[in-house]
């Protein structure tokens, strides 16, 4: 039997996709930290508001695909971004029972300072936007292979 080596270890944790992505993930969101910070954002929070103004208004159901986010976990974000004054939720008229979210004007407001953070994030990662698309081309691909049915 040959010994496993590094080179031909599959389980070696240096080797795994999860484990780089996880740590990236990790690093990256961190790197957003400080710069939400004054804004009084979290980084699942910064991505309700980058979906909203983008495609304001939304119903919540509509937020939750765009971000692929579960019911529950987006509702509590929509709630502190309410108290925030951020956005308002509100019953839809042609449909009772789908809640629409838009945005206040402070909210609006926001997306002045906001537009300073990819800049901010560009810079900090010391990547040229080439790498960072190509990056983001690669992710989409390895996401759009996570939802494919298994043969």
């Amino acid at each position: 039997m040959e010994p496993v080596t590094e080179a031909t270890d599959l389980l070696a944790l240096d080797r795994q996709v999860c484990f780089a992505l996880s740590v990236a993930s990790r690093s990256v969101i961190g790197l957003y930290r400080p710069l939400l910070q004054p804004m009084g954002l979290t980084h699942p929070q910064y991505l309700v508001m980058l979906a909203l103004w983008e495609n304001e208004p939304l119903s919540v159901k509509e937020l939750g695909e765009l971000l692929q986010l579960d019911p529950g976990t987006l509702s509590p974000l929509l709630k502190r971004l309410q108290a925030l004054g951020y956005l308002s939720r509100e019953r839809n008229s042609q449909d009772e029972r789908a809640l629409a979210v838009t945005l206040t004007p402070a909210g609006r407001k926001l997306r002045a300072e906001a537009e300073k953070i990819p800049p901010a994030i560009v810079a900090r990662l010391g990547m040229s936007l080439e790498e960072l698309q190509e990056l983001h081309r690669s992710l989409t691909r390895v996401i759009a292979a996570t939802r494919r049915e298994a043969p």
